[in-house]
């Protein structure tokens, strides 16, 4: 291979996302010599189509559903209008004052942007737009990209890279996929004013979670507006007059404005060049690796999205911390224990987990488990005539009753999770929880009243 120059660190992180930044600035502060490679802008998925510019929007759909409801309470907003153009533009602002500081933060820390594609050409090196990098450890932590499905007219849709893209609201879409993210764009569309329907393969959203949330989650979409239809596939798409013709195998002809795609991701390793290491990949693609993130060639680690556990952008930057401390740190052992990991999805209204749900807990330990469970309508939602139920359960192991999942469908259920989590990540037990006074009227004092 022609190069014009050569280039040695001790530390080359591939993906400025959240993982590989925490991962970089880590090793820097072990006083390392480290360089990020990305394509992109810097913050990867999460600052800049994922989860930064999705609480924004779901900020403004919070603000239309509490102004929607706001009669009852004695306001008079009837009139009320949105501008989409000016939600975009403030998503925009912000997302560029974060990448610039990172790009401070990373400049501070001496740590070298380069931009380009990477690819290995052997275990220590890497080529990027004719350089050779080299370093005695690689992390990999170039992120997952959305999965598009191979049907006619597949094209004619978008994804959630997409979304944060449009320049106007559709007045009526289609999102195919029955995970968080098809859930928390749904919630959004509807909330501000899109007539909106999910359409999911399987009999329920949701599946990875607990039976309880599942059920809870759809009461309210189907409330708020949302049109859910299960057990269908999308079969094709076709483009008409600035429309999309969606047909499913319930011989549906919808027309819609847009069409988003939600049905997973997959790794972003197609032009890495791994076959010239000894990386090793599972059957969807994405990255092996031990308890330590460490691949099958022990001069190249992985973390985040990439290696498919866990795709959270905490979970992320606790793993590439950790990994920088264990390689560069003197701390051996150090690594992320994948368990007890708190979850939100931010629909209307929010949903926290943490730990195994019900079906998890009794296929691992059967009889020893004991649920608690309360349904109620919430004081808010009762005063604005919601009737769909807000739902806290805790699934409890043994005769000390130690919480080992904790699941809530509820205002505020984003933020008291937090505490929780800590909570059960110290073996917390529901004797623990029943000794603690509650904080009156609120969600988070069902959790510690039940029975």
């Amino acid at each position: 291979m022609k190069t014009e120059s050569k280039k040695e660190y001790d530390l080359i992180v591939i993906g400025a996302g959240s993982g590989g930044l925490a991962a970089a600035q880590r090793a820097a502060e072990h006083k390392q010599r480290v360089a990020i490679i990305e394509m992109g802008q810097l913050g990867g998925t999460c600052v800049n189509r994922g989860c930064i510019p999705k609480k924004i929007y779901w900020y403004a759909a919070e603000f239309a559903y509490d102004l929607k409801h706001s009669n009852t309470l004695g306001f008079e907003t009837n009139d009320f209008k949105h501008n989409w153009q000016t939600l975009q533009q403030a998503s925009k602002q912000y997302i560029k004052k974060l990448n610039d500081m990172y790009r401070k933060n990373l400049s501070q820390k001496n740590i070298e942007i380069i931009t380009g594609n990477a690819s290995f050409q052997s275990s220590k090196e890497i080529s990027v737009g004719g350089v050779l990098l080299t370093a005695k450890q690689i992390i990999i932590a170039c992120g997952a990209t959305p999965v598009v499905p191979d049907i006619p007219g597949a094209e004619f849709g978008i994804t959630s890279d997409d979304f944060f893209e449009l320049k106007n609201k559709p007045n009526k879409t289609i999102i195919v996929g029955s995970g968080y993210v098809a859930v928390e764009l749904a919630g959004i569309l509807n909330a501000l004013g899109s007539d909106t329907k999910i359409v999911a393969r399987k009999n329920s959203i949701l599946r990875k979670f607990d039976q309880s949330i599942q059920s809870s989650v759809i009461d309210y979409l189907v409330e708020s507006g949302v049109e859910v239809s299960l057990n269908t596939d999308v079969l094709s798409v076709k483009e008409n007059n600035n429309q999309l013709l969606v047909q499913t195998n319930n011989k549906d002809h919808t027309s819609v404005d847009a069409l988003l795609w939600a049905i997973g991701r997959k790794p972003l390793v197609s032009d890495l060049g791994l076959e010239r290491t000894q990386v090793t990949k599972d059957k969807n693609n994405f990255i092996l690796v031990d308890q330590y993130q460490t691949t099958k060639d022990p001069n190249i680690c992985a973390i985040g999205d990439v290696v498919g556990n866990h795709e959270l952008t905490p979970v992320a930057i606790a793993a590439g911390r950790a990994l920088s401390d264990r390689l560069f740190g003197g701390k051996e052992n150090e690594r992320l224990e994948y368990e007890n990991i708190p979850t939100v999805i931010f629909a209307h209204p929010p949903v926290g987990t943490v730990g195994m749900n019900e079906k998890e807990a009794r296929a691992t330990h059967g009889n020893k488990v004991k649920i608690y469970e309360a349904n109620f309508v919430s004081l808010r939602h009762s005063l604005i005539g919601v009737s769909s139920k807000a739902m806290v359960k805790l699934v409890c192991l043994g005769k000390e009753e130690i919480v080992i999942g904790c699941h809530i469908v509820g205002q505020g259920a984003d933020e008291l999770l937090q505490g929780f989590a800590v909570a059960i990540k110290m073996g917390a037990q529901k004797k623990d929880l029943d000794n603690t006074i509650a904080i009156h009227p609120t969600l988070a004092e069902e959790l510690v009243t039940l029975r």
